[in-house]
């Protein structure tokens, strides 16, 4: 009639590319007995995604060859280790009249995603003017929604399409003696 002794210790999951991982049961027991033997362990929870980022309490049960039954909790830290698929294209820019241009995130981002999900896009140049005509490399910084960064780079062609303004002034010419 004497219940198990269930000892439990915490763990740590990285989730994968997907955004999944898993635990046993081997690696929530910390050595659990009884002087009967053991029949079974289990526990409550063994799979985790990108909602359980943090700490997770897990429940184990032991169950004894006679049906006696203890439980233990443990904490699962759940981690997202996996950084961005960062995923660049090359944009073009035509200066305007008044020789500036400008590009967004979503002009270089080409379908950049992590399993967890993106917090932020951002560009270490959007504005561009006559300086800058020609190629220019831009990088995309791809942050995901648990602080992994992945970056990538685009050429940036700056074009000026737009036809100079021709001013004219009528004159005087006084012929000389020739």
């Amino acid at each position: 009639n004497t219940n198990p002794t269930a000892i439990c210790q915490n763990t740590i999951v990285v989730l994968d590319a997907s955004g999944n991982g898993s635990i046993t049961t081997a690696d929530i027991d910390n050595g659990s007995n009884d002087a009967c033997g053991i029949q079974s362990l289990s526990l409550d929870q063994t799979t985790f995604d990108c909602n359980d980022i943090g700490n997770n309490t897990v429940t184990l049960t032991v169950t004894d060859n006679n049906g006696n039954v203890s439980t233990c909790t443990a904490t699962v830290d759940v981690q997202d280790n996996t950084n961005p698929t960062a995923i660049c294209q090359n944009a073009t820019v035509v200066l305007d009249a008044s020789g500036n241009g400008s590009i967004t995130t979503t002009d270089i981002d080409n379908g950049s995603n992590d399993a967890c999900g993106i917090q932020s896009l951002s560009l270490d140049q959007t504005t561009f003017d006559c300086n800058d005509i020609g190629n220019n490399t831009v990088t995309l910084t791809v942050t995901d929604n648990n602080g992994n960064v992945s970056t990538c780079t685009a050429t940036v062609d700056v074009q000026d399409n737009t036809n100079p303004t021709a001013i004219c002034q009528n004159t005087i010419v006084v012929l000389d003696a020739s």
